[in-house]
């Protein structure tokens, strides 16, 4: 097999299979989710479970005082960089008109000039992170093999897809092929790792708030 045959199997095949086992993966995990049994609570009714849910899924966006001072680095990176990777996801003009062929509608995006500030920003969050965890005896101690894939497996998506916009280094069909091989990668394995939290946060958090709201407190 060729490159050229190579690059066509990427943006055919390759894309369909990604596509499918990430769709299986995250219906499988979701459903193994609700369908776990949970005793039923009894107790009267000291407040309202959906108002429960909405603030703890909204103020779970924020971070206490307190916690913010003894982890200021770890809190600022990582907000830049998540915001950056989904910013860049659904902003960045190229993905807005693949969402486009596959939804049938879009919406406006983002400027290069800032994608491209908000690219590198990401990548150095990613970066700086990383290196963190390396030099924390205690991160580095409790780090597992799965948390260096998760790494990699988001940071090539990111890198590569600023390498090919802007040709870089290879070719661009070369770039190209690469950028959308580690997206599928991405898609494959984030069902089945910790980047699962994507989906399952919202989950977590509007369970823990129905049932504190239940209670009649605020978490």
């Amino acid at each position: 097999m060729n490159s050229i045959e190579l690059l066509s199997w990427i943006r055919g095949p390759g894309f369909i299979i990604a596509t499918a086992i990430f769709g299986f993966g995250i219906s499988l995990r979701l459903l193994e989710i609700v369908l776990l049994s949970r005793k039923p609570d009894y107790s009267p009714p000291r407040g309202s479970r959906l108002k429960g849910s909405l603030h703890t899924l909204f103020s779970r966006f924020t971070v206490e005082k307190t916690t913010f001072r003894r982890s200021a680095f770890i809190i600022v990176t990582g907000y830049l960089f998540h915001l950056g990777f989904f910013t860049v996801l659904l902003l960045a003009v190229p993905h807005i008109i693949f969402f486009q062929e596959i939804l049938g509608f879009g919406w406006p995006g983002l400027p290069t000039t800032l994608i491209d500030v908000i690219t590198i920003i990401s990548l150095l969050a990613m970066i700086a992170l990383l290196v963190y965890r390396l030099k924390n005896p205690v991160l580095r101690f409790l780090s597992t093999f799965e948390d260096y894939l998760v790494w990699t497996a988001t940071f090539l998506p990111l890198l590569t897809g600023y390498m090919a916009y802007h040709h870089s280094f290879f070719s661009y069909p070369l770039m190209f092929g690469l950028h959308l091989l580690s997206v599928e990668i991405l898609l494959i394995i984030l069902p089945f790792t910790k980047l699962m939290h994507s989906f399952t946060f919202i989950l977590a958090r509007w369970y823990q708030g129905s049932n504190a709201g239940h209670k009649g407190i605020n978490v």
